[in-house]
């Protein structure tokens, strides 16, 4: 048995024992197969639903939360409180909960499991430690039963008969030597947030709300001279329901009017609609991520610069469409052809490196469009290694009438186990331009030096000039 709830302890039955002995004893029970995965995404809800009390909450497998409630205590008269409320919400819920303070995390794990209050660490058995059962054995041996045994003992005695880790889990738990926790969300940069005597019933009334957090937010990065590149949005129901929301931009911006124009843009882009049920007693929103943004300078005639508006547009696209369907071009380290861009998301890309202007005299060198993978055509050459002078594509033949060329690329030998071994790896390109009759322009390739590593090497069209 994996778990067992509170009937099945007071019948005597409990996690370790066979089923077939737990059947024995009690012929009607009750028994469901054990789902590990769904008794996580049970125990990561209800860390979401605790972050109602603070945003420091942290999943300990395989039924325990730890909550950091530091300065959390800004509602409730006490910790205790706090502690309280958290207990009632989770009854109401129908789970059964033990909960404890402390000054560290495993204090209080230890307290909790064991039934303890605060301050009664030295009564916890040294099981609580957490060690193997070989420790735990030779420790009753030895006639240390309780931590409070272990807290009067000499720690480098200690250490050397049982080791170090032994010492900093028991200074651990008597809170001694203190360890961060890894809350299930990562705070911002600056997190505000509202809570309701009266829950907001209406969604309208939520992102007003959103929108004068958001505006506190901005005030703080103001001084830091940041801007919002990533913004997270929690809205807390009565009944523990949590709605996520986020946003994007593509600059650092502390815009109000651009945030309240991807807001409604993410709302209506959502699958599910936003429904507040019996209200929103707590809102919270998160800068995740910040850059700095400089004093923007107004133009000599008047008013803003309007350079923004092209950032504007791909934040506004991005929250609408989806962040990957909205792509830039930026080159890569590559002279391969096909691998020399990389499409990324424009709110995640780098800023773009400016384009080489090309006259009518020097034509460009690549074409604007190109095919992945590129497509193979029929040639004939004069010479076997020579420029095309005829090629079918699409059961279309085009007579070539002006060529430039060839432009070799070789294969990235370095990167072959082989080295740059002639016919070894990667074959090498010969990329010819070339137009028709009809004055459309191609870029060709024949794929294989002739002879050399190849025998009659195929030839494909790579791209269209425009």
């Amino acid at each position: 048995m994996a778990a067992a709830d509170h009937q099945a302890l007071s019948l005597g039955l409990g996690p370790g024992m066979n089923l077939a002995d737990a059947r024995a004893r009690v012929p009607d029970l009750l028994v469901f197969a054990y789902d590990p995965l769904g008794d996580a995404r049970l125990l990561g809800r209800l860390a979401e639903a605790c972050e109602r009390y603070t945003p420091m909450v942290a999943v300990d497998p395989p039924n325990s939360l730890i909550l950091d409630i530091t300065g959390a205590t800004h509602f409730y008269a006490s910790e205790e409180a706090l502690a309280q409320d958290a207990e009632d919400q989770l009854d109401n819920a129908g789970y059964s909960v033990h909960w404890a303070l402390a000054g560290t995390p495993d204090a209080a794990l230890a307290l909790a499991r064991h039934g303890l209050k605060e301050g009664a660490e030295a009564q916890l058995p040294v099981s609580a430690l957490a060690m193997d059962s070989k420790t735990h054995q030779a420790l009753e041996r030895a006639g240390l039963y309780k931590i409070g045994d272990l807290a009067e003992r000499p720690r480098a005695g200690l250490a050397a008969r049982f080791g170090m880790e032994l010492t900093l889990r028991l200074d651990r738990l008597l809170g001694i030597e203190d360890r961060p926790i890894d809350p299930v969300r990562s705070l911002g940069n600056v997190v505000t947030e509202r809570r309701f005597a009266e829950p907001l019933a209406h969604i309208d009334a939520a992102l007003i709300c959103l929108s004068e957090l958001f505006a506190e937010a901005a005030e703080r990065l103001n001084e830091r001279g940041e801007g919002a590149r990533m913004v997270r949005m929690m809205l807390f129901r009565c009944d523990g329901d949590v709605a996520r929301l986020g946003v994007e931009t593509g600059a650092p911006t502390r815009d109000n009017a651009l945030f309240k124009r991807l807001l409604r843009e993410r709302i209506d882009a959502l699958n599910d609609e936003l429904n507040p049920g019996f209200g929103y007693d707590l809102i919270r929103l998160f800068i995740v991520a910040a850059e700095p943004l400089a004093p923007q300078q107004l133009k000599l005639e008047g008013g803003e610069d309007r350079q923004g508006d092209e950032l504007a547009l791909v934040s506004q696209l991005s929250t609408r469409l989806g962040r990957e369907r909205v792509q830039r071009f930026i080159p890569a380290d590559s002279h391969i052809p096909e691998q020399g861009l990389l499409a990324l998301p424009m709110l995640s890309a780098p800023a773009p490196m400016p384009w080489k202007a090309s006259s009518s005299k020097n034509p460009p060198l690549r074409p604007l469009h190109m095919f992945d993978p590129p497509q193979r055509v029929q040639v004939i050459a004069e010479v076997p290694d020579g420029p095309p002078y005829r090629f079918t594509w699409r059961r279309k033949t085009h007579q070539v009438i002006r060529y430039e060329g060839p432009e070799r690329i070789a294969s990235e030998w370095w990167q072959r186990g082989d080295g740059h071994e002639t016919g070894k790896g990667g074959l090498t390109r010969d990329y010819y331009r070339v137009e028709d009759v009809k004055g459309r322009r191609y870029w060709l390739f024949r794929h294989g030096l002739y002879g050399a590593e190849h025998t009659n090497p195929d030839w494909y069209v790579h791209g269209l000039f425009a």
